[in-house]
């Protein structure tokens, strides 16, 4: 019968690991940031407020990609809006346990971070086969790359018994 491990961060160094902890870290604080930037527009003309954000970083609001954005904003009620920022909140706290669950090397948050990363493969491959975007691209690989390291390493990375 294998003895449980006991709880707290691993020994030994897996490089591979600690990238993907962080950069599932990183994730989690920039919806986080998120979360709390979408509850705080609440009751504001999110429209207006958009606005404001793509003068600041220089860009035409009056493009059509941004002003199909202004426009769906502007349709958004509050209570859209609370969902949205409860969204973001719920996705972050999954990236911070599924972090914690990886730093304490956890069984099940090996498998919680490879079907919740291989989740947006599909959904990335779709958006890159409707329009090709460097960003998205990048997504693709990364996700990609975190899936296939944990998958492949999932039984190095777990204490054994």
């Amino acid at each position: 019968m294998p003895v449980p491990h006991p709880i707290g961060p691993p020994k030994g160094g897996a490089v591979g690991l600690y990238t993907v902890i962080g950069v599932k870290l990183a994730k989690g604080l920039l919806f986080l940031m998120a979360a709390l930037g979408i509850y705080s527009l609440l009751g504001d003309d999110l429209a207006a407020e958009f606005e404001k954000v793509l003068v600041l970083l220089r860009q035409n609001p009056d493009h059509g990609v941004w002003a199909m954005v202004a426009a769906k904003l502007d349709s958004l009620t509050p209570t859209g809006v609370a969902s949205l920022a409860l969204g973001s909140l719920l996705y972050a706290v999954l990236l911070f346990v599924e972090s914690l669950g990886l730093s304490w090397r956890c069984g099940w948050a090996v498998w919680l971070a490879i079907g919740e990363t291989a989740f947006f493969i599909p959904l990335e491959v779709i958006e890159l086969v409707r329009v090709f975007r460097l960003g998205v691209a990048v997504l693709l690989v990364a996700n990609a790359a975190i899936v296939w390291y944990l998958t492949r390493n999932r039984r190095r990375l777990l204490p054994t018994g």
